[in-house]
């Protein structure tokens, strides 16, 4: 049963291209009561067998909000600040005070996301890496600021 959870951090994936990281998005987003909004184009059709694979009974447990275009989505949430994950950015996400209602975006994993996503951005954040690594796997991240905005909200 799909239903969306209205007072909730949720999560949005700009364009993914990857089917096995959005399964492992969907399992997070269900097993936190997250909603996830995904934003078209996408790299593979939604009904992949690798998605559905990945993400098993999961995907039904999900509030999944399929976007078709970056304007769409952002017109749908006139009410959230969409907070954009980025390696550009100069401040830690753990340094942020995430709200309810707000919205973590995740670029594309072969592109990140253009100008125009930064520009509209209510705000930039990044995960500090170690050692010159260049980015983590775009669900693993997904993971870890959505722990520390569900911490911060008492959510979890």
């Amino acid at each position: 049963m799909h239903f969306y959870v209205n007072k909730m951090i949720n999560i949005a994936l700009y364009q993914p291209d990857i089917p096995q990281n959005t399964a492992a998005i969907i399992r997070l987003c269900a097993c936190f009561n997250t909603n996830l909004d995904i934003i078209r184009p996408c790299g593979f059709d939604l009904n992949d067998k690798k998605i559905k694979r990945i993400a098993m009974d999961y995907f039904k447990k999900c509030k999944i909000t399929v976007h078709q275009s970056y304007d769409k989505f952002l017109n749908n949430k006139k009410n959230s600040r969409v907070i954009l994950m980025t390696t550009k950015a100069k401040e830690n996400y753990y340094s942020f005070k995430f709200k309810v209602k707000d919205t973590i975006l995740f670029g594309r994993e072969s592109l990140g996301v253009p100008k125009i996503v930064h520009n509209k951005s209510f705000k930039k954040l990044k995960i500090p890496l170690k050692n010159n690594a260049r980015s983590l796997n775009v669900s693993m991240a997904a993971a870890i600021v959505l722990s520390e905005a569900l911490k911060q909200n008492n959510l979890l």
